[in-house]
């Protein structure tokens, strides 16, 4: 009953999003030429997002390998962070990718997250922390993140990150979010253990239940890795 009802209401989180301004609540795509298809790409740059979104994507997790660097990167109060040893540290850690002009797919998976940060309770920051990932590095400065996480009411633990676009481009290509128009960014959630150095990732539009259970996971080899010592 539980689980159910947390599928539920991550359900309402999206259909709300959807009816309060993604504009998708239409008729279902029709078959057209391919130039119209083409000019209409041009038109509206979050074409693709608006498929990804239209095919919603509840996979469950691929473990990944992943070599992080400790690049430095900004936070949303302008404090200089390395992103390795910092930011993930020995946590476990939930990552996301946005941008905060963005209006399809970064509001549903800031919804996600704000779901997760309200599951999480007090273990956030102290045993997990939430990233967000700015793809569009050049127009977030700290002060559009800091207003753009205040709506989320994003709590101390949900840490959101910018920096100068080269440093940027380097750890969106460690993460495997990298693309060369930001706007084509993949909806992908990482869920890594800094500790074990174990990442899994969700692609599409994972549940708040999904992105716990790989917490829980993590959580649980640790213990178990405890007691083996």
């Amino acid at each position: 009953m539980m689980r159910e009802s947390f599928l539920a209401s991550g359900r309402v989180v999206l259909l709300l999003l959807l009816a309060a301004g993604l504009n998708l609540a239409g008729p279902g795509p029709r078959a057209e030429p391919a130039q119209e298809q083409s000019n209409k790409a041009v038109e509206d740059p979050h074409a693709q997002h608006r498929q990804m979104l239209r095919n919603p994507n509840k996979s469950a997790t691929h473990s990944i390998d992943i070599n992080l660097s400790d690049t430095e990167l900004v936070t949303q109060d302008g404090i200089p962070v390395k992103l390795k040893s910092d930011v993930v540290s020995d946590k476990i850690v939930v990552i996301d990718f946005i941008y905060t002009t963005c209006t399809t797919v970064c509001p549903v998976l800031s919804a996600i997250l704000s779901q997760v940060q309200t599951r999480l309770d007090d273990r956030l920051g102290r045993e997990v922390v939430l990233v967000s990932i700015s793809v569009d590095p050049t127009r977030d400065s700290p002060a559009r993140l800091r207003s753009y996480s205040s709506k989320l009411r994003a709590r101390e633990g949900w840490m959101w990150l910018t920096g100068d676009k080269p440093a940027v481009d380097r750890v969106l290509k460690e993460l495997g979010a990298y693309t060369p128009n930001f706007e084509d960014h993949p909806s992908m959630v990482l869920v890594g253990d800094g500790s074990s150095g174990e990442w899994g990732r969700f692609l599409g539009f994972p549940g708040s239940e999904q992105i716990m259970a790989k917490i829980e996971e993590f959580s649980a080899g640790r213990t178990q890795a405890a007691v083996k010592e």
